[in-house]
């Protein structure tokens, strides 16, 4: 007979601390559940797709934090989250990494993934292409005229920058840009200058920019680049004057087009620039020379060429003597001729087929 009494409520022999490590197990597997439960809801936040549809492109103003930034991505839809995002950043120690610019979010980018773009800057990518023979005033008319380029910027000395196609980002100033070709330039022109053929007939770098700047505007076949300069040199050292329409047409417009031939009077007219008049080189360059110019004024072709004229192809005939250039001036006015012709015939018969 049990002297406690007839239920089974105590048990003398059962361990007293049971209940409560059942308790604290249940707890901890509670806590445990919930803490994956964060982490797989954090990690779906950082790593689950984001909310843009397409790509999104977004400007992240130069000077800005991780604050602002995080605000201009939620607000342009690139992220879910800002607080999530500066969370990262920070907890990441990118933060101390992220860059100002012109970013391409792809459709449905996750946090994550924007965070390392932007962390390893990987801006949108922008090209500013400045053709050869083009003035400087030509050249930063085109920088004004791009909106990806900011603030103002003085037309530099003419033949002083290299053209090329320029890598820049968004908020690139034009002075940057401008910065940029001018040492190109000065690099290419020592380089050329120190491995230059012996005698020409240049005193500084400068001059056989001049010279290179002609060569640009008269040919654009790279092949005839070193003949036109030889015919250049060659005349250069026995005191011939250039008789260069480039030179003529700059010394009137300043390299813009005229959209028509020089005149017999602007061919004789007495300007700095007109090499049908003074002798020598002109006072500057007339445009701004590419790397195939200025090879071509500093090894030009080994010719005793002293002329040349259009063939009517797309090219030039070179000629030594005076001679032999009049036989080319006469078939190239042959040519002339026959482009007349055959356009005055082709107005005539427009002018005579019925209208249907």
């Amino acid at each position: 007979m049990n002297p406690r009494g007839s239920g089974n409520a105590y048990d003398p022999r059962a361990p007293k601390g049971r209940g409560c490590l059942v308790s604290v197990f249940s707890g901890v597997v509670t806590v445990a559940v919930i803490a994956l439960l964060i982490v797989a809801v954090g990690a779906f936040a950082l790593l689950g797709p984001g909310p843009a549809k397409k790509d999104t492109t977004v400007i992240l103003r130069r000077g800005s934090g991780v604050a602002e930034m995080a605000a201009t991505l939620q607000r342009s839809h690139a992220i879910s989250s800002a607080a999530l995002f500066r969370f990262a950043a920070e907890v990441s120690g990118a933060d101390r990494h992220l860059r100002a610019g012109e970013y391409e979010v792809k459709a449905h980018a996750s946090i994550a993934d924007v965070l390392s773009l932007i962390a390893n800057g990987k801006v949108v990518r922008h090209f500013v292409t400045l053709p050869e023979g083009r003035t400087s005033a030509q050249m930063v008319a085109a920088l004004r005229a791009n909106d990806v380029l900011t603030g103002e910027v003085a037309v530099p000395p003419e033949g002083s920058l290299l053209p090329d196609t320029y890598e820049v980002t968004r908020g690139d100033t034009r002075a940057s840009v401008i910065k940029r070709m001018r040492a190109a330039r000065d690099a290419v022109l020592a380089d050329l200058w120190a491995h230059r053929q012996q005698g020409l007939p240049f005193k500084t770098p400068e001059e056989a920019v001049t010279l290179a700047s002609i060569v640009e505007k008269e040919t654009g076949l790279p092949a005839e680049r070193p003949k036109v300069a030889a015919v250049y040199i060659n005349r250069l050292h026995k005191g011939m004057k250039l008789d260069a329409d480039p030179t003529t047409i700059y010394g009137i417009s300043r390299g813009e087009p005229l959209g028509r031939g020089l005149r017999q009077s602007e061919l004789v007219a007495a300007t700095p620039y007109n090499t049908y008049v003074i002798a020598g080189l002109p006072p500057t360059p007339i445009a701004n020379p590419g790397r195939a110019s200025l090879q071509a004024v500093f090894n030009p072709a080994p010719t005793q060429d002293l002329y040349f004229v259009a063939n009517g192809t797309g090219g030039s005939s070179f000629a030594p003597t005076l001679e032999e250039h009049a036989k080319n001036v006469a078939k190239w006015r042959e040519v002339e001729k026959a482009r007349a012709a055959a356009k005055t015939q082709a107005k005539a018969a427009a002018k005579t087929t019925p209208a249907r």
